[in-house]
């Protein structure tokens, strides 16, 4: 009998909105510890605000987030601290300070938030580096790396603190497919030998197949979860035409159609 895997994160009723305008309801899903888990969807569907409510940017309108049984919601002060800290992020683009050095900035987290002496930060900033191979662009500038390169560093500062889950925002976007493959591959990589937990937000089909253990499918006219499982399985077994659709990359339903209808 498999061992039943512990849940890392659970999203239990979650609403997400602006003002008087709901975008998503009815939001549950689980997380397991170790797992690659992929939030999708097609352009508008809600994907980046369902991540910025269970990293805490953004309050839901309803409903918990929940880290190991604790709700980040509703934690204040110390708690809440204690509960950002179980998980690192890496925002679509990298988001790395253009003045400091790529080390610099893997560096940040230290600084602000440890009393490591400065070799110390620096032997640790330049370890998280090796582990995404990019060790010796320690020394260079943002702006000297490419894209690929440049997502690299935001996951290597994200490890910093040595968090158990990494959230990432569309890791793949604007990068070429062999890039992408690579990034995919570090990814798959730290899951297996370290056992991070990621929560990743893409549309990108190649990189989907490639790293998820689990997805969530996301509908911005059902404002909704419309699937859940292996992209594989929902990819050749799903009964909702709008999920077969996406994984088929079939073109867009005609206006007018149902759910149930594709069109031709």
């Amino acid at each position: 009998m498999t061992a039943t895997v512990p849940t890392a994160i659970e999203v239990r009723g979650v609403a997400i909105g602006y003002g008087d305008r709901v975008i998503l309801r009815r939001l549950d899903f689980q997380v397991r510890h170790g797992e690659v888990f992929v939030i999708l969807g097609g352009s508008g569907s809600g994907k980046s605000s369902v991540l910025k409510a269970m990293i805490g940017l953004n309050e839901p309108l309803e409903g918990q987030v929940l880290f190991d049984g604790e709700n980040l919601v509703e934690a204040e002060g110390a708690a809440r601290l204690r509960l950002l800290r179980k998980f690192g992020v890496m925002y679509q683009g990298g988001a790395l300070f253009g003045s400091m050095t790529v080390l610099e900035n893997v560096r940040l987290a230290l600084d602000e938030f440890t009393d490591m002496p400065p070799e110390l930060k620096d032997l640790t900033a330049l370890a998280k580096l090796n582990q995404v191979g990019l060790l010796s662009a320690a020394s260079r500038m943002p702006s000297e790396l490419s894209g690929g390169m440049q997502k690299r560093a935001a996951i290597a500062r994200a490890l910093a603190l040595d968090p158990g889950i990494l959230f990432l925002d569309e890791p793949s976007a604007g990068l070429d497919p062999i890039t992408s493959a690579g990034l995919d591959s570090t990814i798959r990589s730290l899951s297996h030998g370290l056992g991070i937990t990621f929560v990743i937000v893409t549309h990108e089909l190649p990189s989907i197949y490639a790293i998820a253990d689990r997805c969530i499918m996301l509908d911005s006219e059902r404002k909704t979860i419309v699937a859940e499982g292996r992209p594989t399985d929902l990819r050749d077994h799903s009964d909702d035409a709008y999920v077969r659709q996406f994984f088929l990359r079939q073109a867009q339903r005609a206006a007018g159609a149902g759910k149930g209808e594709v069109a031709s």
